[in-house]
């Protein structure tokens, strides 16, 4: 296989299609009597995983440039609002996805992990945090890697060192990341499962004696630099150019990706549209690992 765009939309679609129909019941459920859609979900998938790849950030702009540029891999593409109604009813799906597609690679059994949280800010004035629909799920936060406060929603993410996403949440601006590290990792006990050594690399947020009590128990050694006061840490050299992987998977997906220009105005908005990034990334991840390129996370031959 080649390393360019209509490669990867073709294999994404056929490997999509055959995932749902193994899986119904991961589909969004339609009536058996009734008008048939003139595009797949899984077609309807493999579109807005093109329009992340090709940073579109507006679902009507994108929808012009696939007419006149994708008519030979879609023989039917939906109006706007058909697209947007569509898309926000797959969010589930794509949520699996992400994880199904991760299993398929042979990163999956990377024995090292690094977490970390990034914000999804959704809006900037006082007026927009008092009335949009995302009021009561958005919340303010500071983010001290960019010394910031903003308003938002915040992405938690488990990767591998190659920026394969493993485990992931949305949750409010102000969550604590080692409560939501427990629940994605409780969530999903195939996470963990045949696993007999996980290393995990975070940052100092990540503490606690019972933090790391708990995380023993699920089978995962969690390597952190030392807080203040704290006796040195194992493996505290290797911090900051492991530090740097994690940092650099967050720029691939708010840079090539454009996660910060998400453009969704309610919590199923916001969702699906991060969801629709990070299927992306772990497609191109998927598919360069099929195809043996030697660099994993490269968009480069996909988003023109």
């Amino acid at each position: 296989m080649d390393a360019d765009l209509d490669t990867l939309a073709t294999a994404l679609y056929v490997r999509t299609d055959d995932l749902l129909k193994a899986s119904p019941e991961r589909a969004p459920w339609r009536p058996r009597i009734g008008i048939t859609p003139k595009i797949s979900d899984a077609e309807l998938i493999t579109l807005a995983v093109m329009a992340a790849v090709l940073q579109f950030t507006s679902e009507a702009r994108w929808l012009r440039h696939a007419r006149a540029h994708l008519r030979h891999l879609f023989r039917y593409l939906p109006q706007q609002p058909g697209y947007n109604k569509r898309l926000r009813a797959l969010a589930p799906t794509l949520e699996w996805l992400i994880t199904v597609l991760a299993a398929d690679t042979s990163l999956w059994t990377d024995d090292v992990w690094v977490v970390d949280s990034t914000p999804v800010e959704c809006g900037r004035s006082r007026e927009t945090a008092r009335r949009s629909d995302l009021a009561g799920y958005a919340e303010y936060g500071y983010c001290a890697s960019h010394s910031r406060y903003f308003w938002g929603l915040r992405l938690h993410l488990i990767a591998t060192l190659h920026g394969l996403p493993i485990g992931f949440a949305l949750t409010g601006a102000k969550a604590d990341e080692r409560l939501v590290l427990l629940s994605v990792l409780t969530a999903d006990p195939a996470l963990l499962r045949d696993r007999e050594r996980q290393i995990m690399i975070a940052d100092k947020n990540y503490y606690g004696r019972e933090f790391d009590r708990r995380l023993r128990q699920a089978g995962v050694e969690l390597l952190r630099p030392a807080r203040k006061g704290e006796p040195d840490r194992p493996g505290g050299r290797f911090f900051r150019p492991l530090r740097q992987t994690i940092e650099s998977i967050f720029a691939t997906a708010k840079g090539q990706l454009d996660l910060e220009g998400h453009g969704g105005h309610t919590i199923t908005g916001v969702a699906v549209r991060v969801y629709q990034r990070l299927l992306a990334l772990t497609a191109v991840i998927w598919h360069n690992d099929r195809i043996g390129h030697p660099v994993k996370r490269s968009l480069l031959a996909y988003d023109h």
